[in-house]
């Protein structure tokens, strides 16, 4: 279990003020110029030691990312620019949304260090457009780093940056980071083919780092602390450091709690989230990181490890780490079923595998739950998300896709008994309900 005097987000539930007065007590802000002064290439070798990972769910290598930039000097003359993403839309995960409303100055310490090393002078803050409260928060405390000179011209720091929140209008794909440069840049949020990548071609076609909220507001503590700091904690090779987890379901106390990388799941919802409803003899299936990666029977989770490599290895990710808890409650296909409903109605339609792959893949889910369909269609399924996966402009058709391979791998007996039982009775009423077709 990670201990106090190691955790990074000392205020995660709000039980101090975010103001920036609070934060400096908590250690924000402190010695920031001193980093600074150390210079960009040792920062970028401090990231690379700690190992800290992409929080958004990628998982890349941070310290890596940020080396793709031009170094300063050696460019061409364009502006650099910072894009923090909390475009926080995945369903189940609600980590970040807890850092802007309650440590956002975290996040702005993050976003002065990750600007300086990429030598960039303007940072945006893309944020959800649900998120009215957390983009009020997340204001106030830029207001109050411009009022102290932590952020602006002649700033106290060493570094000038202007940094900027733009309130998005609640689309899923704009957390997809090319699709989030089209909405900054004023157009409709449609992913953009790669090559070019951001890092050479970004916003307003100037080298752009992207990183996801979590990953910029750790930085501070990794600077302060020191990398192998951050490195000593986690419990596997290749995923470091502390992770926010967000554990939602049929768990007795659902929450966000802040935990070493490699912790046992079955450790984590036990003393974080009071275990699962009805015990674990009840406990029917875990999405492990948020509804775009594959579900893993209760088999499979009871001395799982939350890690990349692990996760992976179980055909499953760590994804944002949003734990989604199912018991024997729950109808598995018909959770499925609206998992690709979602995916269906967010998809921008730019490709054709994903417009009208996610549209097929959710009319067979949700025949599938009434058992109105035929054994062969499991298969033919199956191989729909194969052609979906890896041949989309982004990671949506993957995502879509993903879902109905677990449920396909792990629970294709409880489709095949639907089907069953209604060529038995093909006029028993199904209680199933589903959203209006738009």
């Amino acid at each position: 279990m990670l201990s106090d005097e190691n955790r990074i987000f000392t205020n995660l539930y709000g039980f101090q003020s975010s103001s920036l007065e609070s934060a400096r007590k908590r250690g924000a802000w402190d010695e920031t110029k001193s980093v600074i002064e150390k210079g960009a290439e040792w920062i970028i070798e401090e990231m690379k030691a700690s190992g800290l990972r992409g929080r958004g769910g990628a998982g890349f290598p941070t310290g890596l990312k940020w080396s793709f930039m031009p170094k300063a000097g050696e460019g061409d003359g364009r502006p650099h620019y910072l894009i923090v993403n909390a475009d926080e839309s995945e369903p189940g995960t609600c980590k970040d949304r807890e850092i802007l409303r309650h440590d956002p100055h975290l996040l702005l310490e993050g976003c002065l260090f990750a600007s300086f090393t990429i030598s960039a002078h303007v940072c945006y803050i893309y944020i959800r457009g649900e998120f009215i409260r957390e983009r009020e928060a997340l204001q106030r405390a830029i207001d109050e780093s411009y009022e102290a000179r932590l952020l602006g011209k002649n700033s106290v720091t060493g570094w000038d940056l202007d940094c900027y929140v733009h309130h998005g209008a609640g689309a899923y794909i704009c957390g997809e980071e090319t699709a989030l440069l089209e909405s900054l840049e004023g157009r409709k949020g449609l992913p953009r083919m790669k090559p070019p990548y951001p890092a050479n071609v970004g916003l307003y076609g100037c080298p752009t780092t992207i990183n996801n909220v979590e990953s910029i507001a750790v930085v501070p503590s990794i600077l302060r602390r020191g990398a192998n700091w951050f490195s000593s904690l986690g419990r596997v090779k290749n995923s470091t450091g502390s992770k926010l987890f967000s554990i939602s379901g049929h768990v007795n106390k659902p929450c966000t709690v802040e935990e070493e990388m490699g912790i046992v799941l079955r450790e984590l919802i036990e003393k974080h989230a009071g275990g699962i409803r009805g015990g674990w003899d009840n406990l029917l299936a875990v999405i492990p990181g948020g509804v775009s990666v594959p579900c893993l029977p209760a088999k499979e989770c009871w001395d799982l490890s939350m890690d990349f490599d692990t996760l992976r290895e179980k055909h499953s990710g760590l994804g944002t780490a949003a734990v989604m808890v199912m018991d024997k409650s729950t109808d598995i296909v018909n959770a499925i079923a609206r998992v690709s409903y979602f995916y269906k109605h967010e998809s921008c339609g730019q490709c054709t595998p994903c417009r009208e792959g996610t549209g097929w893949m959710w009319r067979v889910l949700k025949r599938m739950v009434r058992g109105e369909a035929h054994e062969h269609e499991i298969d033919m399924l199956l191989n729909v998300t194969k052609e979906v996966e890896g041949n989309t402009i982004c990671a949506l058709g993957d995502a879509a896709a993903w879902p109905v391979q677990g449920l396909i791998r792990h629970f294709s007996h409880e489709i095949r008994r639907r089907i069953k039982e209604y060529a038995a009775n093909p006029k028993a009423e199904g209680a199933v309900s589903f959203p209006v077709k738009r």
